[in-house]
């Protein structure tokens, strides 16, 4: 009998870490349509983001804005799984002295995906939504000078 109970209680530990590995990875498979590489060309110059697969709970992302052959904006971002949380870690060439910024995912379905970090100045708020197949929207939203700002992007999918 206690060989029985034994046998039961590793199969239930064993059933809960095979359900638990896979909630791990649920969350980040939301942001599949991610993948690939992004562009806005306006007479201002051209956002760009570059969205790779590192490995099952981690996507690296490269976001610049060029304007004459000049980078105005350098960012990479880590968009990462850990157990039930995924997170959107952002890093700024020039920005809080080049240290990185964790956004938690706030809200997410199959089209959006919504991170914040209510303790940053801009932005508290960092939106990914899925416009068409070829087409996203990011939004930056927050109080930038005191005032309320919102920031909004259409990228096309060229890759």
């Amino acid at each position: 009998m206690k060989k029985l109970a034994s046998l039961l209680s590793l199969f239930l530990i064993a059933s809960a870490c095979q359900k638990n590995n896979s909630t791990e990875k649920d969350l980040i498979k939301k942001a599949n349509w991610l993948i690939g590489n992004w562009e806005n060309k306006t007479n201002l110059g051209t956002l760009s983001e570059k969205w790779e697969k590192v490995n099952d709970s981690t996507f690296k992302g490269q976001s610049l804005f060029i304007k004459d052959k000049d980078s105005i904006h350098n960012e990479t971002i880590l968009l990462q799984q850990k157990g039930d949380i995924l997170s959107y870690t952002t890093t700024i060439k020039g920005q809080n002295n080049d240290k990185p910024i964790r956004f938690e995912l706030l809200t997410d379905n199959e089209n959006e995906l919504v991170f914040k970090n209510l303790l940053n100045d801009y932005p508290k708020k960092i939106s990914y939504k899925k416009a068409t197949n070829n087409s996203l929207i990011t939004e930056i939203s927050g109080t930038q000078f005191g005032k309320p700002s919102i920031e909004k992007y259409t990228l096309v999918k060229i890759k």
